[in-house]
C-alpha cells in the first residue's frame, strides 16, 4: 500500500523524536542524519571519543527503519571484515566472490567510526560504494541500497591522500562534549537509554517518498539565492568544490522536503553551512550568510536548522530558554534548593564561559542578572 508524502514525512519527524530522546546536544546530528538519508548523500562526524556519535546514529538508523551495518575500523582491518569474505565455494570453481549477507554492501544505513583508519584497499573499495552505490570485489558485481553512510572520526585527516575519500562525505558537524551546565541532563538522558529501545516509527516506504518528493523539486527558484551564497563563500576565503556546490542542492532539496515544501526557498539554505569543510570556515560561512541564513526555518529538522543559521545564538536561546524554566521551578525543601542553586550556577558559568560580557546575547542579559540576584541572595542568606 502507497503512503502518502504527508504520512511519509510525519512518520520520518516522529522516528527523529524518538531516537532523539536521551540524547542530549545530539539532536542536530541525528536530523542530519536523516536528512542526508533523504538527500542520498553522506554524512562526516568529527569530535572526541565518547560524546555518543554511535548512539546516535544506532537510534536514528533503528527508528527509519532497515538494515544496519556498524564498525569500528583500523590499521589491520581487513576487506573481508566490512566487505564479507570470499565465497569459498566459488573459490573452488575459479570465481573470487564475496559472500557479502550481513555486510556493508547489504546495508541500508551503515556507520563506520574511525573511518579514516581503513587501509587503502578499503577505502578505494568504500569511494564506489559510495559514490555509486555499486560494490565490485574480485568476480562481484552488484547494486547497493545504502541510503547513508556516517562516518566519524576524532578529527580531519591531514594527509592530502585521503581528502578525494574524505570528500564523499557531503554534510559534516562537528561535536563536542556535553558543556557542565548540562550534565544534570546528561545523567538523566544516559541513565534513560539503559534497556531502552528507540521505537521504529518509520519505514523505509516512507523515507523513499520524501526522498523521491525531494528529487522532484523545482530548485530554479532558489537557485539563483544559492548561487549569490556560493559567491559570498568565495570572496570570505571559503572554497567549496565545484562536487559540492552541485550535490549541496540535494541537501537543499531534502530539507524543503522534510519541512513539507515542493519548492524549496531561502528558508531551506541552510544545510550550506554544513557542506562548508571545516569547525573555523563553518563558523565564518555563518557570519558571513547571517543575513540569508536569518530566514532558516524547518519544523521537521528544527535543531540543525537553528544550529546551522545560529551558531552561537542557538546557543544563547538554548540557554535562555532552560534558565528561564529553572527559575520558575525553584524547589520548596532546603534540599532541593541547594541542588537547584547548583544548577544555576552552571547556567552562569556557561554564559560565562561562551559569550563576553560586552557581547551577551539581549536573550542572556535579563537571565543573567535574574540568575545572579538568586545567587547573590543566597549567599547572603548564608553569611
Amino acid at each position: 500500500m502507497s503512503v502518502s508524502f504527508e504520512v511519509a514525512a510525519a512518520e520520518v519527524r516522529d522516528a527523529l523524536t524518538g531516537a532523539s530522546r536521551g540524547l542530549v546536544e545530539r539532536e542536530a546530528m541525528v536530523e542530519l542524519v536523516a536528512l542526508s538519508a533523504v538527500a542520498g548523500e553522506h554524512l562526516l562526524v568529527v569530535g572526541p571519543p565518547g560524546t555518543a556519535k554511535s548512539e546516535a546514529v544506532r537510534r536514528t538508523a533503528r527508528g527509519l527503519g532497515g538494515s544496519y551495518f556498524e564498525y569500528l575500523l583500523g590499521r589491520f582491518t581487513e576487506p573481508s571484515e566490512i566487505f564479507g569474505p570470499v565465497d569459498l565455494r566459488k573459490l573452488r570453481e575459479g570465481l573470487v566472490e564475496t559472500e557479502t549477507a550481513g555486510m556493508l554492501p547489504e546495508a541500508e544505513v551503515a556507520f563506520l567510526d574511525e573511518v579514516f583508519l581503513g587501509s587503502t584497499a578499503i577505502l578505494n573499495t568504500l569511494l564506489g560504494l559510495l559514490n555509486e552505490r555499486t560494490f565490485r570485489r574480485g568476480h562481484t558485481r552488484m547494486q547497493c541500497p545504502l541510503r547513508v553512510c556516517v562516518g566519524a572520526s576524532n578529527a580531519l585527516p591531514e594527509d592530502d591522500a585521503l581528502a578525494a575519500f574524505a570528500d564523499r562525505f557531503l554534510a559534516r558537524i562537528f561535536v563536542e562534549p556535553v558543556p557542565d551546565p548540562r550534565l544534570e541532563e546528561l545523567l538523566e538522558g544516559g541513565a534513560s537509554l539503559w534497556g531502552d529501545v528507540a521505537p521504529r516509527v518509520a519505514s523505509l516506504q516512507s523515507l523513499d517518498v520524501v526522498a523521491q518528493a525531494a528529487r522532484r523539486a523545482d530548485l530554479g527558484p532558489v537557485r539563483p539565492h544559492l548561487a549569490q551564497a556560493l559567491r559570498t563563500l568565495r570572496a570570505a576565503g571559503i572554497a567549496l568544490s565545484d562536487r559540492r556546490a552541485v550535490k549541496v542542492q540535494r541537501l537543499v532539496a531534502a530539507a524543503a522536503a522534510l519541512a513539507g515544501r515542493a519548492t524549496p526557498g531561502v528558508a531551506d539554505l541552510w544545510p550550506l553551512v554544513y557542506a562548508v569543510p571545516t569547525k573555523e570556515s563553518q563558523a565564518l560561512a555563518r557570519d558571513v550568510l547571517r543575513d540569508v541564513l536569518s530566514a532558516s526555518e524547518n519544523p521537521a529538522l528544527p535543531a540543525a536548522a537553528l544550529e546551522a543559521s545560529a551558531g552561537p545564538l542557538a546557543r544563547a536561546r538554548r540557554i535562555a530558554q532552560a534558565g528561564h524554566a529553572l527559575l520558575e521551578s525553584r524547589p520548596v525543601d532546603a534540599e532541593g534548593v541547594a541542588a537547584w542553586r547548583l544548577k544555576l550556577e552552571g547556567v552562569a558559568r556557561e554564559m560565562d564561559a561562551g559569550f563576553a560580557p560586552e557581547a551577551l546575547p539581549q536573550a542572556l542579559r535579563e537571565l543573567r542578572g535574574a540568575v545572579a540576584a538568586v545567587l547573590e541572595e543566597a549567599s547572603t542568606r548564608a553569611a
